[in-house]
């Protein structure tokens, strides 16, 4: 077994035993965002309108979306040293920090961030 797909199996057992124990499977509303620039640049080639895309994609997978505040926004602009210089990934760090959360990611800024202690992040 490779260790990607250990590794893939972890963040699935983590999803998996979230959704057993009733805690919610969150999604940063900031994805919305980046799955419509998905399709307005082509790199998704889909017939559904972006939005039809993104509201079935939440029901689809059982997702609660986690708002983006002003807090996080700010909070966003003073993470603690230097991480991703992707607005939308500091903003979606700064959202796992607020509240808590581990991020699932292939992002390897974002699991550096996480192996420095900054925020929960586990591979997928």
């Amino acid at each position: 077994m490779s260790q990607n797909l250990r590794i893939a199996e972890e963040a699935a057992g983590v999803i998996s035993d979230a959704g057993d124990d009733g805690l919610p499977i969150c999604v940063s509303t900031a994805t919305a965002w980046e799955m419509g620039m998905l399709v307005a640049r082509g790199r998704v080639s889909e017939t559904k309108d972006a939005k039809r895309w993104y509201d079935e994609f939440l029901k689809g997978a059982a997702l609660s979306e986690q708002p983006v505040t002003a807090d996080i926004f700010i909070a966003s602009s003073f993470l603690p040293q230097l991480v991703h210089k992707d607005p939308i990934d500091r903003i979606i760090i700064a959202t796992a920090r607020e509240h808590d959360l581990t991020i699932i990611t292939r992002d390897r800024a974002i699991l550096a961030y996480g192996a420095a202690g900054h925020v929960k992040a586990l591979a997928c």
